[in-house]
């Protein structure tokens, strides 16, 4: 894994082009501390295997480096256990990198590294969203940006947001209650292709995705395994969970090409590739 140098360019107009320079965390500290999604409830008592998900997640970066990806690291933090999801602390829009403000108190600290970090590399950012958003509910799609309202993004940030950028337009999708975040049940993996979990949307906003993209629908089964939550790395590659045949089966057939990966050990914290990669710069 590298460093990045003084002023390190921010630029990320979409989820699917080529994927140039992206912040991670080893899950050294990884662990189950506090139920704070779905997912983790069914994993609580078994925990997390800390040197299986270590090498899962060192096979991750290496397809990474291996397709040409500047992978640089955070340090990872004993008393964060859920620091290997870099997406939730910060997103990038267009030239702009946004500090989340975390919901749950467990990962409000999480922000403190990224912030020293973007200070030490001349990175300038954006802070003080209001109440709470996180990256994970942060899908950007050229000159529009779709947010989740979950429990972990409030409507006054996302109006917020709106503000901010004034040339975007700020589309909010309400999700199901015990939906985490957007990235766990929708995804853009190129210009017109999406990835879609249909139950966690309410009609009218599944219609909206509809209009915009042809949608692949992710069953129920994929979902909880974090199906949609794929990481496109350009050039229409995919990173995508090997236990998920049928949907990669799918996206081969569409012509992506598919590169899978056993992440099952960090799965059960309740995030996936795109949770575990914090986007600096696409081309």
């Amino acid at each position: 894994m590298n460093g990045v140098a003084v002023g390190q360019k921010i630029q990320c107009k979409s989820e699917y082009t080529r994927l140039k320079n992206v912040l991670v965390v080893k899950p050294s500290y990884m662990r189950i501390t506090e139920i704070i999604n779905e997912t983790q409830k069914h994993y609580v008592n078994s925990n997390i295997n800390i040197p299986l998900a270590l090498a899962q997640h060192e096979a991750f970066v290496k397809v990474l480096e291996g397709n040409g990806v500047t992978v640089s690291e955070l340090q990872a933090d004993a008393s964060l256990p859920e620091q290997v999801f870099t997406r939730d602390i910060g997103f990038t829009i267009h030239d702009e990198l946004f500090v989340a403000t975390m919901n749950e108190q467990v990962r409000q600290s999480e922000v403190n590294h990224l912030i020293t970090y973007l200070d030490e590399n001349g990175v300038t950012y954006q802070q003080g969203l209001p109440d709470s958003i996180e990256g994970g509910d942060v899908v950007v799609d050229g000159s529009t940006v779709w947010v989740g309202k979950s429990g972990r993004t409030s409507q006054e940030a996302i109006q917020d947001l709106q503000m901010r950028l004034p040339s975007y337009k700020v589309e909010g999708l309400s999700l199901r209650k015990d939906i985490l975040h957007l990235d766990c049940v929708f995804n853009i993996i190129s210009e017109k292709v999406a990835l879609v979990y249909p139950s966690a949307f309410t009609k009218d906003d599944l219609r909206k995705l509809e209009a915009c993209f042809q949608l692949i629908y992710v069953s129920e089964e994929e979902q909880f395994d974090m199906g949609p939550n794929v990481l496109s790395i350009g050039d229409s590659k995919i990173v995508s969970l090997s236990q998920n045949k049928r949907l990669n089966r799918i996206l081969t057939a569409q012509g992506f090409q598919v590169f899978p990966v056993d992440f099952s050990e960090i799965i059960k914290s309740g995030g996936s590739f795109r949770c575990c990669t914090l986007p600096l710069e696409r081309s």
